[in-house]
């Protein structure tokens, strides 16, 4: 079990989170995450709400393999009304940001979103693990080398689970001297990463227990399922759920996922398997 302070609401976690992805991009690798209107947005949030989302998370541009940033202007401009409007509507629940700018984390998080994703860690603007201490909100540090547009460069390893490993040690050391006080990592499955990387990573996902925060697993749709399948994105959700299974028995806390209904599945019947019979409402909330 694990608890996160969202800017004073307490959620109290007995069991693995899911987390919905809301991509307002024009350009995210799936398309039926892109979401460019607010009432589409609002739309799917409820979706996956009813469908029993814990966390909602909403990011303003694409990181996929090759994609050039945009500015942080244009990425508030992008998810601002989304949030405010997510936050005015369902007030209950947890809103995400996923962003490496700290502008953005801060001006969203003033907005309504109560957790900060990061994919870089911190690495790409050197305000944000300061920003994030000063907001006391939850903090998703991502493993990546590079940056999407080269990340591919650095998919070099000698070992990938030690090296991954060792960066977080020091990246949760550095947010605990910073003031953060909730971190949660994600082994950051497709940034810098091949597919047999990926594939070691979720094979010695629980050695990252050690470390004593929650895990994240983000695979949902990914190029390592649906390149090894010989399908499309459109067509990896079974694949998706299998991996997302394996995660699970492996210790992940929270998955990342375009399919809500499906992650809440696959977390109730691993619970099930793993002897753990009590009743799978949602998380308590405080």
């Amino acid at each position: 079990m694990f608890t996160l302070n969202c800017k004073g609401t307490l959620l109290v976690a007995d069991q693995p989170l899911v987390m919905g992805i809301i991509n307002a991009t024009p350009d995210s690798f799936y398309d039926e995450s892109r979401f460019s209107d607010t009432d589409k947005i609002l739309s799917k949030a409820e979706q996956m709400i009813v469908e029993g989302a814990d966390i909602i998370d909403i990011g303003g541009q694409s990181t996929r393999p090759g994609s050039e940033s945009v500015s942080e202007g244009e990425e508030l401009r992008r998810v601002m009304e989304g949030i405010e409007a997510m936050h005015r509507q369902f007030p209950g629940v947890i809103i995400s940001i996923d962003t490496y700018y700290a502008t953005v984390a801060k001006e969203t998080v003033q907005a309504g979103a109560a957790i900060v994703n990061d994919i870089s860690a911190g690495n790409l603007d050197k305000q944000m693990i300061a920003t994030v201490s000063e907001l006391q909100v939850p903090f998703i540090a991502m493993h990546m080398k590079g940056v999407p547009a080269n990340m591919y460069e650095y998919a070099s390893y000698d070992n990938i689970t030690r090296e991954v490993l060792d960066f977080f040690i020091q990246k949760k050391e550095e947010c605990k001297k910073a003031g953060i006080h909730d971190i949660i990592i994600d082994p950051g499955f497709g940034f810098s990463k091949g597919a047999a990387h990926n594939f070691e990573l979720l094979k010695n996902l629980s050695l990252f227990k050690m470390l004593d925060v929650p895990i994240l697993v983000g695979i949902s749709r990914k190029s390592s399922i649906y390149k090894t399948l010989d399908v499309t994105a459109r067509e990896a959700l079974n694949g998706t759920t299998v991996l997302n299974t394996i995660a699970l028995m492996n210790q992940a806390s929270i998955l990342r996922v375009h399919d809500v209904r499906e992650a809440k599945e696959a977390v109730k019947l691993c619970r099930m398997v793993t002897g753990i019979s009590e009743n799978f409402e949602r998380p308590i909330i405080i």
